[in-house]
């Protein structure tokens, strides 16, 4: 038995260091980057203009490519399953389905 695997297929960055993240089962959250700011690795995103300008989907997940490189080993990510765990923003949202796939 194999249980769902979020996969991201949609982001859009927000001036005030969100990201709306859309799954490939239509779940949409916001993300608050912001708590993330301080820490050395996410400094860059500091810059509005990085923030929103590097923002993509890399690897099924949220990422900033820093690089330029479209590559999701060399690139600042979020684990696709702490995305999935913040509250849906499509309060319509219903999984359909076990979550299970057969």
């Amino acid at each position: 038995m194999l249980y769902y695997v979020p996969s991201v297929i949609r982001v859009i960055p927000k001036e005030n260091f969100h990201v709306e993240v859309l799954f490939d089962n239509g779940r949409l959250v916001d993300y608050d980057v912001t708590p993330l700011l301080d820490e050395e690795e996410y400094r860059p995103l500091q810059e509005p203009a990085v923030f929103m300008n590097t923002c993509k989907v890399l690897g099924g997940t949220l990422a900033w490519d820093l690089t330029g490189k479209n590559d999701p080993d060399d690139c600042l990510d979020i684990d696709p399953f702490m995305l999935y765990e913040c509250p849906a923003k499509n309060e319509d949202f219903i999984f359909m389905g076990t979550g299970i796939i057969d």
